[in-house]
C-alpha cells in the first residue's frame, strides 16, 4: 500500500511537472513595444531636440507630428541609424510601408551592430538588408547534366 501511494505522488508530481514545462515553452512572451530610439552621442543638440520632440509625439499617437520631426532629425543627421529607424517607425504607423522598408533598411545599414535595430520585429517583413542589394547569381555546374540529358 505505501508503494502504490508513493508511486501516485510520483505520478502526479511528474504530471504537473511536464503540465508547467509544457505551459512555459507554449507560451510566447508578450512582444516588446517598439519605442523609438535615442540617438547617439555626440549628435548636433537640434537632433537631440527633434528626435525627442517626435518622441513625444509618438508616444502621444500624433504619428503625423512624429514623422515631421524624426524627418527634421534624419536632414539633421544623416548618418544616424537611430534617426532613420525612428523616422522608419512613424511611416510604418502612418501606412506608408514602402517609405518605412527604406528607412528600415537605412537604419540597419548605418547602424551594424545595434541589436534593437536589427531584432526589431518590425524589420523582419523587409527582408535582410545585409542581402537587399548583395544578390549572387546561383552557382553554375558546367559538368551536371539539364534534363533530357544534354
Amino acid at each position: 500500500m505505501m508503494v502504490r501511494e508513493q508511486m501516485r505522488a510520483y505520478v502526479a508530481l511528474l504530471g504537473i511537472l511536464v503540465l508547467v514545462i509544457g505551459v512555459t515553452a507554449c507560451s510566447k512572451s508578450k512582444a516588446k513595444p517598439l519605442v523609438p530610439l535615442a540617438l547617439e552621442a555626440g549628435v548636433p543638440p537640434r537632433a537631440i531636440t527633434l528626435n525627442e520632440q517626435g518622441t513625444q509625439a509618438y508616444q502621444a499617437r500624433e504619428y503625423e507630428e512624429a514623422k515631421k520631426y524624426f524627418a527634421q532629425a534624419v536632414e539633421t543627421v544623416p548618418q544616424s541609424g537611430p534617426a532613420h529607424y525612428n523616422y522608419a517607425l512613424a511611416l510604418n504607423k502612418l501606412g506608408e510601408t514602402e517609405a518605412a522598408r527604406k528607412q528600415f533598411v537605412e537604419a540597419a545599414n548605418l547602424a551594424p551592430g545595434d541589436k534593437i535595430i536589427w531584432d526589431s520585429p518590425v524589420l523582419s517583413p523587409f527582408g535582410n538588408p545585409e542581402t537587399e542589394e548583395k544578390k549572387l547569381p546561383a552557382p553554375q555546374n558546367p559538368n551536371r547534366r539539364s534534363v533530357g540529358g544534354r
